[in-house]
């Protein structure tokens, strides 16, 4: 075996609060003290390594001194503490409109995972896997999501099954909000062609007609300012995606995707100060 030094690249401010969390989790647990292999700190640090690294679970448990299936173990409870901490959707859009945005994007996306075996009925009454996307593919979560104009992720819904569709998935989680931010608040939404007919203050792209006919100067300019804003807004999973790289595939139950997911966002507000 060979032994060398590395650096974390997260500020240690953020293993500190995740360590806070935890040591919140084992007292509400009633956690004897020194009843755990490691600190509430350097379980904080084995959790931000598989985060920011996608380190393997078993390579992780060896270098902080425990079992592979304490190491799972001990990585469930930081993706939960996590989880726990992201904002509400309603919360979300207020703080949105307070911060003076005017708009929202929504925006949603496959998170690849390995395959799972589970059959569901399609609308055209054909079995079909459950969490296989035609959109994209490959097998995986749906995950919606809002995101500022400049494309910082503000919120993540829970996970839909890869075969749902993006405007299922946003009637399921986020429409509803969406709806009552834009009579409430006067904060619209952009979205793209895939949630066509998703209602009142939700924008997307108008359709080329069929049978070969041209939009109007008008509604193409429409189309050609939505896109151009709403681009910019499309960057959030990008931004989760780069900097979280256990993110870009998933081995565990795709079950999990949702929290997961959030617990990244979690994360990537407190490295941009919306978390103390």
């Amino acid at each position: 075996m060979i032994s060398y030094r590395a650096t974390l690249d997260v500020p240690r401010e953020l293993a500190q609060y995740l360590g806070r969390l935890l040591h919140t989790q084992r007292r509400d647990r009633g956690t004897r003290k020194g009843a755990r292999a490691l600190t509430c700190y350097g379980q904080a640090v084995m959790g931000l390594r598989w985060f920011r690294q996608n380190t393997d679970i078993t390579a992780l448990a060896r270098d902080h001194g425990i079992s592979r299936a304490t190491g799972y173990r001990y990585l469930d409870e930081i993706i939960t503490v996590l989880a726990e901490q992201a904002p509400d959707l309603h919360a979300a859009l207020r703080h949105a409109k307070n911060q003076g945005l005017a708009h929202v994007v929504l925006d949603g996306k496959i998170f690849p995972t390995d395959r799972l075996a589970e059959k569901t009925t399609s609308a055209k009454g054909e079995q079909i896997d459950r969490w296989y996307s035609g959109k994209a593919h490959e097998h995986g979560g749906n995950i919606q999501a809002l995101m500022a104009p400049n494309g910082f992720p503000l919120w993540i819904s829970d996970v839909e099954p890869g075969s749902v569709h993006d405007l299922t998935a946003a009637r399921e989680h986020v429409l509803g909000a969406l709806y009552w931010a834009a009579s409430r608040l006067d904060l619209p939404t952009l979205a793209d062609n895939g949630y066509d007919g998703a209602g009142i203050g939700v924008f997307t792209p108008v359709k080329q007609p069929a049978g070969g006919q041209v939009l109007d100067v008008d509604t193409r300019t429409y189309n050609a300012l939505l896109r151009g804003l709403r681009c910019l807004g499309e960057r959030g999973f990008a931004t989760l995606t780069g900097r979280w790289r256990a993110l870009r595939h998933f081995t565990t139950s795709p079950r999990k995707i949702g929290a997961i997911v959030k617990a990244a966002l979690v994360l990537t507000h407190f490295e941009h100060g919306r978390l103390t």
